[in-house]
């Protein structure tokens, strides 16, 4: 075992790229409401507990979607399949709400929040807890409604890069 003073500190760029070396599934977020409608692209996106049904969902506070996404309480994970991935750039960065969802075809759940046709399913949310932890609010939100499509592969991000992964 190594002493304090020879561990190496963990850096922002030593966490980014370690954290990179985990893939993950590539989902859209939507809400929609009195907040307004709004959208974002991510992967910080996993199940809790399955009574009742919930998931967490990673918001960064600066993000353009954070403010009606609190507002309006609920959300739909749109999980993106393999040949979608130019929605992700349409849904991440500064590009206006307004042309992020001029992309895709938008189907109604229970909640109002938008879910994208063609994507591998669609978890329909109540927000019932958001825990501050740094620059970014973890979503705790109760699924309410779960709408699945047949798909040949999902789009995953690894190593700063796109894969899409088949099915056999």
């Amino acid at each position: 075992m190594q002493a304090d003073d020879d561990v190496p500190r963990v850096t922002l760029e030593r966490f980014r790229d370690a954290m990179a070396q985990l893939g993950a599934a590539v989902h859209i977020v939507t809400t929609d409401g009195p907040g307004g409608r709004a959208g974002f692209t991510a992967s910080a996106v996993c199940s809790v507990t399955d009574a009742p049904p919930s998931v967490l969902v990673c918001i960064n506070r600066g993000s353009s979607a954070h403010a009606a996404t609190i507002a309006n309480g609920v959300v739909c994970i749109n999980t993106l399949s393999a040949d979608q991935q130019g929605l992700s750039g349409a849904f991440s960065g500064k590009v206006p709400m307004t042309e992020r969802f001029a992309h895709g075809e938008w189907l109604s759940c229970e909640s109002a929040a938008p879910a994208l046709g063609g994507a591998i399913m669609s978890i329909d949310c109540r927000i019932t807890n958001v825990v501050a932890v740094g620059t970014h609010d973890i979503l705790v939100c109760e699924v309410t409604q779960i709408l699945d499509n047949a798909h040949e592969g999902i789009l995953i991000y690894y190593n700063r890069q796109y894969h899409g992964v088949r099915k056999k």
